[in-house]
């Protein structure tokens, strides 16, 4: 027996907060226990949200659904996207890594009673979700599921006030905003009273003039700059925040009903959160330490910072890190330095797709009045149409499916073009040459 009940259209992130809301009122309606609503809807969302990232849209169509005498409220999502390459082999894959890709689909397996996929190349994706019924649970006629349908209808605004709930510290940062957006306004007003009094020097309006223009284009910069910064913010610390909260739930009533094995199963999808946001954070603030110009400089040996940084990063014990033997020491800013091998170097790593003899190497030679400094690893490579763009802050090329911020490159950009120097990548099919300046002047002779 299959009774349909709801079809919503996945097409962004709003639609994602919908649907994990409506399966969570659907399953309560059903009387599933909480932490189950919680469970079920939570896979809900991990899916949908890859129709979003990885295809743009979709669909999910909730059912009721009875095999063998047993009910399930069935989720279907549907795709029309190039479809899973290889599915078996991260279905058969356990979790891993936060940073893994196909982690979505391998801990939504694990959230629900029975899971299945349908993928076919070019053709697109289904991915059934179900999760049982209890056997006291009322009885769902076509009257009963029309008046949930039009009490759903009545409550169409619900998403949109539950990211407003969870996007408190975006409200703040807007608010901030439009406070600095009036002191500009005050300040441009003021140049133009002084304009006027100054009629009688050509040269001295032209200057301010060109001090308000450029003034103009700065705060258009920090209005895309503060833009691109809430959009972030929305979506990676919303995601995982939802994400938490439902494993949270999910968590103490396995605890409360003593499922020890239930409970462990979630905390590695738990730390698989927390570390998400850990990394958005960390590299909220490496992007702004990456703007500061009054950093005092210091002594730092290539040797010995090398060794240091692949500390900090923690390389796989698969992952051979090559590192050159010449010494070289500087005079500079060495947190900087520090962030930009620490980006490259964990880029690398984050991106490798080879399980064994992966290798990285770090080479680096006078060349002028500059140091040329190189990061080169055996990875998968990166296409010619996406090269100029991964510079770019909240880009991450066509890898968006492993957790990054997208910001990693962007702080390398800034940090190097702030030292005068350039950034590019050569890539030609396998593999990826990182390749960044410096400047000589400060080598320190020996």
């Amino acid at each position: 027996m299959l009774r349909n009940l709801l079809r919503i259209n996945i097409t962004n992130e709003l639609d994602v907060v919908l649907a994990y809301k409506r399966a969570k009122q659907i399953a309560e309606k059903l009387a599933i226990t909480v932490g189950n609503q919680t469970k079920f809807a939570t896979a809900v969302s991990e899916i949908c949200r890859n129709v979003v990232e990885h295809v743009g849209n979709g669909s999910i169509q909730f059912n009721i659904f009875e095999e063998q005498g047993a009910k399930y409220i069935e989720a279907i999502v549907t795709d029309r996207g190039r479809g899973i390459g290889d599915i078996d082999y991260y279905l058969k894959r356990s979790i891993g890594s936060s940073n893994s890709k196909g982690t979505g689909i391998i801990h939504s397996r694990k959230l629900v009673d029975y899971f299945d996929v349908e993928s076919t190349f070019e053709k697109g994706t289904r991915i059934t979700l179900r999760q049982r019924i209890p056997h006291n649970a009322p009885p769902v006629t076509k009257a009963i599921a029309e008046a949930w349908l039009y009490e759903f209808d009545m409550d169409s605004v619900s998403p949109y006030a539950e990211i407003k709930r969870q996007n408190m510290q975006l409200l703040e940062v807007l608010e901030h905003l439009r406070e600095r957006n009036e002191v500009t306004q005050q300040q441009l007003k003021e140049i133009s009273r002084l304009n006027d009094k100054l009629q009688q020097s050509n040269n001295d309006i032209q200057q301010l003039l060109r001090e308000r223009e450029e003034q103009n284009n700065r705060l258009q910069e920090i209005n895309a700059e503060l833009d691109a910064f809430a959009h972030t913010v929305s979506h990676d610390l919303r995601a995982p925040l939802q994400n938490i909260h439902g494993i949270s739930q999910a968590l103490e009533d396995s605890l409360k009903k003593g499922l020890i094995e239930d409970a462990r199963m979630l905390f590695p999808m738990l730390d698989q959160q927390t570390n998400r946001m850990d990394n958005f954070i960390m590299n909220i603030l490496s992007y702004s330490l990456a703007g500061r110009s009054n950093i005092e400089k210091s002594t730092v040996h290539l040797p010995e910072l090398l060794p240091e940084i692949l500390n900090l990063v923690r390389v796989p014990a698969h992952v051979k890190v090559n590192l050159p033997t010449e010494k070289l020491a500087l005079q500079t800013e060495t947190i900087l330095l520090q962030q930009v091998f620490s980006n490259l170097v964990g880029n690398a790593i984050k991106h490798q797709d080879l399980s064994e003899d992966a290798t990285i190497s770090i080479k680096y030679k006078v060349d002028g009045d500059w140091i040329r400094f190189e990061v080169e690893d055996n990875g998968p490579g990166i296409p010619a149409e996406v090269r100029k763009s991964i510079f770019n802050i909240y880009e991450t090329g066509e890898n968006a499916a492993i957790n990054g911020t997208g910001l990693g490159l962007s702080i390398v950009k800034k940090i190097v073009n702030g030292k005068g120097g350039e950034v590019w990548v050569e890539s030609e099919g396998r593999g990826s040459k990182f390749v960044f300046t410096w400047p000589a002047s400060e080598i320190i002779p020996d």
